[in-house]
């Protein structure tokens, strides 16, 4: 027995905080009351029937409910309306209520989400035909009512993805009837037609592909080949796939926008997963906050998109298509989580294993469909040859004189007796049947030469499907062109494939916003009426730096409080170098200062007490000084080398630069300095 203690409890599990003692009772089996009571509601039936039920309605979900099948790519509320598309299948449109209905008896769930999952599929345009409003994808509007709107399967669905005879059934929930384990699809659904779904700790996120190219991947596969597949959205767009790593990536996906004039901008397409309502109030909602500027937008969208957007006349249209991109939903990036159940429990894959697993399972249903073909085939050819033996050699005849049952079936098995080498199997009883039960009418009209023309037909299929079954791959191949053949057209790439450039969102708004500052009144921001200060994004940081050494990185703000001490306000550039000089007991010190900070969390760059003398963001190469000395002073200005000046952290050790007390230190030389009177350059203690 194993020495690790049981996942939910048991004799061996101690209460939190056990003491020593205690644990020691226990192990001797003389366990406290307060610990044994403990241990007794941890291990109760209460939480046993909590465990239990959690982890049944868990799998539930994951199972029967939020997770398609790898076999047919189907959730279970989508193989039953299809399952009841199948039972009722007439070629004719029937109301989506009466299918709701019908699909109630198989699914245990409301009305309400299995008329929402056959929109949703209907939606889809590959397995069901709508007639009336199914809703619109691309504006996002809803469908009428069920008992308004009718459907029936498409040709494809009809083809492709039924077959009684390879179609494995269960008892429904309530037992009264059967229903699918999965659909015998021969055409890879799941890919086709994506999925999402959120189960209990579990997610999945399939992106639809296209048709051709699957059915294509799948022959590549059949013969050895490498194929890559990428996505195909029913909204159309732009997408570039180069992240999508075979599914476990993503990929990102635009409108499609066309520049009518300077000022005017149309939108024809959307990207996967946004509507032209959602798409228009994320415009609305840049354009309020200074992103892009524009007059006007419109939407005309009726059969196709149609958004039209009025430009301001300063605005570059160019420059306005990027920032649609950069801060609308015009680009969206969607990503890829293929989780599926595979042989009843749920496992992530990528799409070439999908692929792989649907190839693998349409060779076993083409075989299994030719071996059905082929017992059929010759059954069909073992009654007709029965049928003109009896006929051409008039075996009916000795019948007449019989006075049972039985002796008529001995007579004709007598009668059959010199035939037998041409029958394909032995003669049954329901082949006697079969022959006793020709009417006379039928023997009167029996025609040999059509009736062998019927048996060489049959005999040259057979041939064929046996031929099919000895070459599996090459007839799958086949098979699979000729689907391609005869519904690829109606299925056309939708979405433009193509590579992004990346947008420079900071460029785009590098003036975005004007910070300025109030002197009067004390404030800095951009939503301040003053003196301006800088033009900067809202994505950068800036630098807020005070005499006393106190600094700061902060987001460009609204309103902020600062003091009259503030001496520096820029965008920060985090590689570059700070050179501060400042003033200490009367000793003039520098130092060079790198190193990250945290938003919004103050630092100070000298000791306290001290005041700046310069300060720079730059990593500033020379220092030029005036000092405050009497006009009888040997050295009354210098210039100072820094680099090489060492560059450390905020607390790191400062250079002595001099004694003097200086009037003027700064980068460049000041209007009245005077070469001539420049002293010996200077030099660093402590260096």
């Amino acid at each position: 027995m194993s020495d690790q203690p049981e996942l939910f409890g048991g004799d061996d599990l101690l209460a939190p905080g056990t003491p020593p003692e205690a644990e020691t009772s226990a192990r001797e089996g003389l366990l406290p009351e307060v610990t044994r009571d403990i241990a007794a509601v941890s291990d109760g039936p209460l939480k046993r029937l909590v465990d239990s039920n959690f982890i049944q309605y868990a799998s539930y979900v994951i199972r029967d409910r939020a997770i398609p099948d790898v076999a047919d790519g189907l959730k279970p509320v989508q193989r039953r309306i299809l399952h009841s598309l199948h039972e009722n299948d007439d070629g004719k449109f029937i109301k989506v209520a009466n299918i709701v209905g019908y699909s109630m008896q198989f699914h245990p769930h409301g009305d309400a989400s299995i008329g929402d999952a056959l929109v949703t599929l209907a939606n889809k345009r590959y397995l069901i035909e709508g007639q009336g409003n199914f809703g619109n994808v691309l504006t996002g509007d809803p469908a009428a009512a069920s008992r308004y709107i009718e459907c029936r399967l498409t040709p494809l669905a009809r083809d492709e993805i039924f077959n009684d005879d390879l179609t494995d059934y269960v008892p429904t929930y309530d037992g009264r009837k059967e229903e699918p384990v999965v659909l015998p699809a021969r055409i890879p659904l799941l890919l086709m037609l994506g999925a999402e779904g959120i189960a209990v700790g579990i997610a999945t996120r399939i992106l639809p592909h296209n048709f051709s190219e699957l059915l294509e991947a799948q022959v590549a596969i059949l013969q050895k080949k490498k194929l890559e597949v990428v996505p195909d959205f029913v909204q159309g767009g732009l997408m570039d796939p180069s992240a999508y790593d075979n599914g476990k990536g993503f990929v990102r996906v635009r409108a499609l926008i066309e520049t009518r004039d300077p000022q005017t901008l149309v939108i024809r397409e959307v990207p996967f997963g946004a509507t032209t309502d959602s798409l228009i109030a994320s415009i609305e909602e840049a354009a309020r906050k200074g992103k892009i500027k524009l007059r006007s937008i419109s939407d005309f969208t009726a059969g196709a998109v149609e958004i039209e957007i009025q430009l301001q006349a300063e605005q570059d249209p160019a420059r306005a298509v990027e920032a649609l991109y950069a801060f609308t939903q015009c680009e969206v990036q969607v990503a890829s989580r293929i989780v599926v159940i595979r042989d009843n429990r749920p496992v992530e894959m990528d799409v070439g294993e999908v692929l792989q697993h649907n190839t693998d399972r349409l060779l076993d249903l083409l075989k299994r469909k030719l071996k059905v073909q082929q017992k059929q085939l010759t059954e069909d050819l073992h009654r007709k040859t029965l049928a003109q033996i009896f006929v051409e050699n008039r075996l009916y005849k000795p019948i007449e004189a019989c006075r049972s049952p039985d002796e008529v079936e001995a007579v004709v098995r007598a009668g059959l007796q010199p035939f037998l080498g041409q029958l394909q199997h032995e003669v049954t009883h329901g082949d006697l049947d079969m022959l006793l039960g020709i009417p006379i009418r039928r023997i009167s009209l029996f025609d040999v030469e059509k009736n062998q023309q019927e048996m060489e037909k049959l005999r040259a299929e057979l041939a064929e499907s046996r031929e099919n079954l000895a070459n599996l791959v090459g007839y799958a191949v086949r098979y699979l062109r000729t689907v391609q053949k005869k519904y690829g057209s109606d299925f056309p790439r939708k979405t433009q494939i193509t590579r992004f450039e990346s947008v420079a969102v900071r460029e785009l708004t590098a003036s975005e916003l004007t910070v300025s500052r109030d002197l009067e009144k004390g404030y800095l921001g951009h939503k301040v009426s003053g003196k301006p200060v800088l033009q900067c994004s809202s994505l950068d940081k800036l630098l807020l730096v005070w005499r006393d050494g106190r600094y700061k990185m902060i987001a460009p703000p609204e309103k902020l409080f600062v003091d009259a001490s503030l001496i520096h306000c820029a965008v920060i550039d985090r590689e570059k170098v700070m050179t501060v000089v400042y003033n200490e007991e009367g000793f003039t010190r520098i130092r060079k200062i790198a190193g990250g900070l945290v938003t919004n969390r103050e630092y100070r760059c000298i000791p306290k007490g001290s005041q700046i003398l310069f300060f720079s963001d730059e990593d500033v190469p020379v220092l030029y000084v005036q000092y405050d000395v009497p006009e009888t002073a040997a050295i009354k200005q210098q210039e100072f080398d820094t680099t090489r000046l060492p560059v450390r952290e905020r607390d790191g050790k400062p250079s002595l630069m001099s004694s003097k007390k200086i009037a003027f230190i700064g980068s460049a030389k000041p209007k009245k300095w005077d070469d001539a009177l420049t002293g010996p350059r200077g030099t660093y203690m402590d260096f």
